[in-house]
């Protein structure tokens, strides 16, 4: 069944308050999610791992680091705001100030469309601001620029650890490792990949290939080319809210689990016919 969510209301910020008087701390876990090239479904990705950890009962917020061509507030149906991460990055307003809450309960800070709001942006401040949240959240997930630029390795400097996502192509695979690298050189924990988009053809690069190209680090789902994430998309959803019993829904979902440690079990007919 289609679930369907309300709009969010721009007239307030009710994250601001709630999290500024949060007193119990927990185990933030900063995660970047990052990747060598684009198209490879990084920013959908982490829309729908950010909500099914939502829905896992985790307290999740999602930022978009993209700051050249950020899309994460169009994938949550959520183009226009007066102000976004830009401004936070210019020392204007306070994090808490551009997080919003969608109807999901997952938590947003969405980063400017407009090419102008770039001016006078420092990157660098991300990682100040982020220290305002640890203890506030159990995960915060940041959706970096693809390549090795200073928006990418900015993202990362605020991480603890990071996520790489990839397709089954051979170009996505090598410019991974050379994320993966990075990663390593900023003493990050790289908790895995993601081969995003699988369509089990002949063309793909095999999976022991991958492992073997990616140097044995952890894989931590194929998922498959699902026309329901599109339909999503088009409807600026979470595709594990839209078609919750999708191919791509389910995976996503035993990712999800796999962070916080525990065991999901697709249905019965998905786990036999995949």
């Amino acid at each position: 069944m289609q679930m369907t969510e309300k709009p969010v209301n721009w007239g307030s910020n009710p994250c601001n308050p709630t999290l500024k008087s949060i007193n119990i701390m927990v185990a933030t876990r900063t995660i970047s999610i990052l990747s060598g090239k684009g198209g490879v479904g990084k920013t959908t990705m982490t829309f729908n791992l950010g909500t099914a950890l939502t829905d896992f009962g985790r307290n999740t917020l999602i930022i978009d680091g993209n700051l050249t061509t950020p899309n994460l507030g169009l994938h949550a149906g959520i183009p226009l705001y007066p102000i976004s991460l830009h401004d936070v990055l210019k020392g204007k307003v306070d994090i808490y100030d551009v997080m919003h809450i969608l109807p999901s309960g997952l938590k947003i800070v969405p980063a400017s469309i407009n090419l102008n709001d770039l001016k006078g942006v420092n990157p660098e401040l991300l990682s100040s601001n982020l220290i305002e949240l640890v203890g506030k959240l159990d995960f915060i997930l940041i959706d970096g620029a693809p390549g090795l630029g200073r928006e990418a390795t900015s993202v990362l400097s605020a991480s603890n650890e990071a996520i790489g996502i990839s397709t089954m192509d051979l170009p996505s695979i090598t410019d991974l490792l050379k994320s993966i690298k990075v990663v390593e050189q900023y003493k990050k924990n790289y908790i895995g990949s993601i081969i995003n988009m699988v369509r089990y053809k002949k063309y793909e690069t095999k999976r022991e290939h991958v492992s073997s190209l990616l140097e044995e680090t952890p894989i931590l789902e194929l998922v498959p080319h699902d026309e329901s994430v599109r339909y999503a998309l088009s409807n600026r959803l979470p595709v594990i809210h839209h078609k919750p019993n999708s191919r791509a829904s389910h995976k996503i979902k035993n990712i999800a689990a796999k962070l916080i440690g525990k065991e999901y079990k697709a249905p019965w007919y998905r786990r036999w016919f995949g």
